[in-house]
């Protein structure tokens, strides 16, 4: 089971898969001049401290980000993703890291929206501390994501990213991704979808990308990082996935660079592969 406080798990492994493709995706949409939105349906805090008791309880950033700080050999999406987290960073030292919505938020241009949905009552207020007063761009709000979703699209440019990152921490949760994705695709067929998931031993999170890969049925692209093969108890996580529902046409190219560098820089033992397919109707 996964801790619900992303504080805990921010910066690992996981989070460099997301983020790195999060931001590729926000580089895509920003190159044409029509507006678009971003909804994050499980927003998180937004920013965490790393020297936090949280995060120093379970050190994953050091396995993660901090594998990558130091690094000058970095294939391109990589370096534009720890450049990013250096701006967090102005001194130099890894003492903070960036959510998605610092991540987003950061991206948008003046023309651009970004929708946050957060229930936890602590990471909703430091959510709107760090980020609900910046900008007239964001709005925030303390309700569940998957109901959320259904207000906000489509959105009035009809261009957006809509990202879908629970903590499944419920087991519930992964039926409520598929159902948000069909759902979804019905009200904003032509927008990108990215989910992310862990990669555990329960049954609900392999099968998960082929329900996803049938509720798609169209353009669609699969990343996923292991770090290590699965314990034997079945316990843990041993990597993550990101499944994007019309995805740019550049991404799965950048993929490919970018997918054997972390396997190879990231890897935490045996078993440790990454896996890329896509499907172009």
């Amino acid at each position: 089971m996964l801790s619900y406080r992303h504080s805990y798990h921010a910066g690992n492994h996981a989070d460099v898969l997301k983020h790195t493709i999060l931001l590729q995706l926000l580089e895509h949409l920003g190159k044409k001049d029509k507006a678009y939105w971003v909804v994050d349906t499980h927003a998180g805090a937004g920013l965490y401290a790393l020297d936090s008791p949280h995060a120093e309880k379970l050190g994953e950033y050091r396995e993660g980000i901090g594998r990558l700080w130091e690094r000058s050999d970095l294939p391109l999406a990589l370096a534009h993703y720890v450049a990013q987290v250096r701006a967090c960073n102005p001194d130099g030292s890894l003492r903070a890291y960036p959510g998605s919505p610092w991540l987003t938020q950061q991206a948008l241009r003046s023309q651009d929206r970004l929708r946050l949905c957060e229930l936890h009552s602590t990471d909703l207020r430091l959510l709107d501390e760090y980020l609900g007063h910046t900008d007239k761009q964001t709005q925030i709000f303390g309700e569940d994501g998957f109901s959320r979703l259904k207000a906000l699209l489509p959105p009035p440019s009809r261009r957006g990213l809509v990202l879908i990152d629970p903590s499944y921490e419920l087991r519930e949760d992964y039926a409520r991704v598929c159902e948000a994705l069909k759902d979804s695709l019905s009200r904003f067929a032509t927008g990108t979808y990215a989910i992310w998931f862990p990669l555990l031993s329960r049954p609900e999170s392999r099968h998960l990308a082929s329900k996803l890969k049938t509720i798609a049925g169209r353009d669609w692209l699969y990343a996923a990082f292991c770090v290590r093969e699965p314990q034997a108890e079945g316990s843990g996580m041993y990597g993550s996935g990101m499944f994007i529902v019309n995805p740019p046409w550049t991404l799965a190219k950048t993929l490919e660079l970018e997918l054997p560098f972390l396997q190879k820089t990231l890897a935490q033992g045996p078993g440790a592969h990454h896996v890329l397919e896509q499907h172009v109707s």
